[in-house]
């Protein structure tokens, strides 16, 4: 089932929740929408259900227009971030509920209903919870439920609302690769809300990310995260380290060190900031051409990887910096050690204010 996203606007009094939204979300895709608090993303989610009413523009599943539809005409599935589990219900009777209801020419039989709800509990591997309550279950198995309950209805569209945003970190990890492979089983069109990048990077298929009501980049997971589309994507999508820099002609300078930047071939001297993330620089223990000095201020060992923070001229900020222990080792560096920082992948964007006099 495609969804198609057409010019959609909503605002709440003097707040604008979606800002001229367009998307084609394609069949069978698994969708993330990534972005801060704030960013829209779950009032989009809303609309696409039918929770919400658009002040203009249009949705259409299959390119039938749904936006007038009420959400129980619709087909979708809603997975919410509290589960939203009857309490007084048992788990059987929870995932089951969505069909006991219909109306009774569209209503399977008792026995069709069984069948269906313990596949789907076998399913999400909690066929032995069938009689227990809600409470008698952990927050990941809740959340397990609550999937297969929006599942038994067969909808052509499943919507998640930061489906994992309640539970722990270990939980979350281990739901999110569930649910992958979950995903790959059923092939139902998905989408789903998220302000963790981590967890949109490796369960999608494609990433919209949201800022601001409005769209600011929609790929995969592989095109977002190694060609953000402008500084924010950058920033959002992880750490990053900014050097003030100036362009010109195809070069950017920081300080004394030139990187090529061949997208600005011809540019007038620009204000711009480079962007490097803390696994793309390299650190020498002597100078080097194409490197830029530093001193090390911290060391703090996390598991297999060593992150350092160095004080550069070149930078206002402390730039962060990520190796491998063993590299760290193999360097031999004490805190308070002169080293050389190489930046191995770097991304330059004109500054807003010099972009403006560029326009004007």
């Amino acid at each position: 089932m495609s969804i198609e996203i057409d010019q959609v606007n909503k605002r709440f009094g003097d707040f604008v929740a979606v800002d001229n939204v367009s998307l084609s979300l394609h069949d069978g895709e698994l969708t993330a929408l990534l972005g801060p608090s704030g960013s829209g993303k779950t009032t989009l989610l809303r609309i696409i259900a039918g929770l919400e009413q658009p002040d203009s523009g249009r949705i259409r599943f299959q390119g039938q227009d749904t936006t007038d539809l009420h959400v129980s005409d619709r087909g979708v599935g809603f997975v919410f971030q509290h589960y939203a589990l009857f309490k007084h219900m048992s788990v059987y009777e929870n995932v089951a509920y969505g069909l006991t209801v219909k109306p009774r020419s569209q209503r399977p039989s008792k026995a069709e209903i069984r069948k269906r709800v313990m596949h789907l509990l076998e399913m999400v591997q909690l066929d032995w919870t069938a009689d227990r309550l809600p409470s008698q279950l952990s927050g990941g198995q809740r959340q397990r439920i609550a999937l297969a309950r929006a599942l038994a209805v067969e909808p052509k569209v499943l919507l998640l609302d930061e489906p994992f945003g309640a539970l722990d970190a270990k939980v979350r990890a281990e739901l999110r690769r569930w649910l992958r492979r979950l995903h790959d089983e059923i092939h139902v069109t998905s989408v789903f809300v998220t302000h963790d990048q981590e967890e949109a990077l490796e369960v999608s298929d494609r990433v919209v990310v949201m800022n601001k009501g409005r769209v600011e980049q929609d790929g995969s997971p592989e095109d977002v995260y190694d060609h953000p589309a402008n500084p924010f994507v950058y920033g959002f999508l992880g750490n990053v380290n900014c050097f003030s820099a100036q362009v010109r002609d195809g070069v950017a300078s920081i300080g004394q060190l030139q990187l090529a930047a061949p997208e600005f071939a011809g540019q007038q001297p620009s204000r711009a900031t480079a962007y490097v993330r803390p696994h793309d620089i390299d650190v020498l223990t002597s100078q080097q051409r194409g490197a830029l000095h530093a001193q090390l201020e911290q060391v703090l060992v996390v598991g297999p990887q060593v992150r350092l923070e160095l004080r550069t001229a070149a930078s206002e900020a402390v730039v962060k910096v990520e190796l491998p222990r063993s590299r760290f080792r193999e360097l031999g560096l004490q805190q308070g050690a002169d080293a050389w920082l190489k930046p191995l992948h770097t991304r330059v964007f004109l500054n807003d204010d010099q972009l403006a006099d560029n326009r004007g």
